[in-house]
Order: C-alpha cells, then structure tokens, then sequence
C-alpha cells in the first residue's frame, strides 16, 4: 500500500510525532455483498465506493479517508474474495492480496444474518498469511438480525481465530461505526495525518464518474449481465461559456444480447441509466452534466488479457 507522495514514511517511529495522534490503512475483506462498501461510505460519511445488491460489485481497491480528533483511517475497500471463474475474478482476488500485504488492520466483514458457511472459512485462513496486519471481526447487518442471532453469530466468529476485537455494527443505521472507529484508530501506528483534512477519497473524478454509470446501469439487471459490465470514459470537458460538463462514456458487454437489454426499448432503458448516473455525477462536478453513453461489445472480455487491460484491469 503506497503512502501519499511528499515524503510521509510508512511507519513514523513514536519520537518522531507529538501526541498519541495515529494514521495508518484498514482494509474490509468478506464474502461479496456482505456490506464492505456500505461501510466504507458509512464511516467516510459520503459515497465514495458504489453499493449495490449484485455480488462483485467492488473491481478496484478504493480509499475513503476517515479524519477523526485522535487520527486517521484509510480505509481500503476490496473486491470481495471468491474463489474465481473468470481471469477478471482471479485478478480481483490478486488485487486484495497486493492490498492486504500493506495494510495495518484488515478488518474480517461477517454478516449477522447468515451463519458461518465455507466461504467465510476460506477467508479466515487466508487471513494467516498477513501476519503483519492486525486482525479485527467486523459483525455486520446487525439491525436486519436478530439479538439472538447477532450474539450466536459472535460466539461463532471468536471461535475462527484470535482477534484483536471483535465488533458488531449497522452500517445503515449508524450503529457501534464510532466504536468501530476508535478501535481501528486505537490499533494503528503514531504518525502524523496522511493526507489533508479536505480529502475523502484519492479516487480521480474520472474513476468515480465510471463507477457512478456502472452502479446506475446494474440498477434491474440480473443473472450473468452485472458481470459483464464495464464503463470507460473518453472524456470530462467543461463546455465553453455555460455552467455545463459534457461527459463522453462507454458501457460495454460481452454479447450483443447483452447490449439490447442495457438499451431497452428504444433507448428507454439507457436513459434511465443517465438519469441515474447524473444525480450522482452533478454533486462531484459541481455542474449540470450533458452525458453521451455508447453502449459497445467487447466479446469475452473477463476472459481477454487484452481486453481486460483495455478496460482498466
């Protein structure tokens, strides 16, 4: 995990900051769509990574920045790990590997409203292999759970390993996050704030804006399609003399069937898509937004290293 530029070293030495302020990366992990992203933006306390109820909604390792009175979290939220059928799946799964090699603390995200199955035990052992990072169980979705269910679900999850904490929360109705908090920042190393006050996120507007379109087009789509969606962005430019942004984007798709549901009857279907993303884009630009979407095929692309690497992965 790189540090921001400007010479912050990775773990400044207790003598060299004053106070007990602290900084340093937590990383989520979990089976997909067991609430990694809707934490991130719980804590961070805007939308930086998109949600969505489609599994592998997550393709990039992104960076909330919490700021607190007694320090800093960058959060890392992560692809979630599943075992892959696809090279696009295998390289997420790489891409939470490289990610939490650096971190501090990875924070181990386990849904109260299901048991444990094998997928969260394959994630634990994997955690073995990270011994610098300390290791905090995250109990998530406890307001759609039981009591009885949330203090099985804590039984069960301290029975997986040694943890340095073990905490349940509601990211939705903002539940135990300031706890959360405090014990991520707790267990973090003294060192000086890493990035500015202002900053939330080190995403671009560009990746931001791609990932808007991307949530706004898996909105009612179902099966294999929320897979096989990608958004690139040919262009951001401010057009001359009005208070307007034009925004060039493609949305591509493996099939030409694929296609034809992503545009809908006549078009009805992609309009609602740029109806959706600009509610969001318009916010972050800070202007009325004219948005082109071309909808394209890219045959096979989670399997085509070139492809893949044409789309950003």
């Amino acid at each position: 995990m790189r540090r921001p530029r400007g010479g912050v070293t990775s773990e400044p030495q207790r003598d060299e900051v004053e106070g007990d302020y602290r900084a340093g990366f937590v990383s989520f992990v979990g089976r997909p769509n067991v609430g990694k992203s809707t934490l991130t933006n719980a804590l961070v306390g805007q939308k930086v990574a998109i949600t969505s109820s489609k599994p592998q909604t997550t393709r990039r390792a992104i960076r909330g920045i919490v700021h607190r009175e007694d320090g800093q979290l960058i959060v890392v939220d992560t692809p979630g790990i599943h075992r892959p059928r696809t090279l696009l799946g295998q390289r997420l799964n790489d891409l939470v590997q490289s990610t939490l090699g650096d971190v501090d603390v990875i924070g181990f995200c386990i849904p109260a409203t299901e048991k444990l199955g094998p997928g969260d035990r394959f994630i634990n052992e994997q955690l073995d292999g990270f011994p610098r990072a300390r290791k905090v169980a995250i109990i998530t979705k406890v307001d759609a759970s039981s009591k009885k269910n949330v203090a099985a679900q804590l039984l069960a999850v301290q029975e997986l390993r040694e943890w340095d904490s073990i905490i349940p929360i509601s990211s939705v109705e903002g539940t135990q996050l300031d706890v959360l908090a405090a014990e991520l920042v707790s267990l973090m190393p003294v060192s000086e704030a890493l990035y500015p006050e202002e900053a939330v996120t080190d995403e671009s507007t560009e990746d931001r804006v791609a990932e808007f379109i991307r949530e706004a087009a898996l909105e009612g789509v179902r099966d294999e399609l929320p897979h096989s969606l990608a958004v690139t962005i040919d262009d951001i430019v401010p057009r001359e003399g009005t208070d307007l942004t034009d925004i060039y984007a493609n949305i591509f798709v493996e099939r030409d069937s694929q296609k034809g549901i992503i545009i809908g009857d006549r078009g009805s279907r992609l309009r609602d898509v740029g109806e959706r993303a600009r509610a969001q884009i318009e916010p972050l630009v800070g202007t009325r937004v004219f948005l082109s979407l071309r909808v394209k095929v890219a045959k096979e692309w989670q399997r085509d290293p070139k492809l893949l690497g044409r789309l950003g992965f």
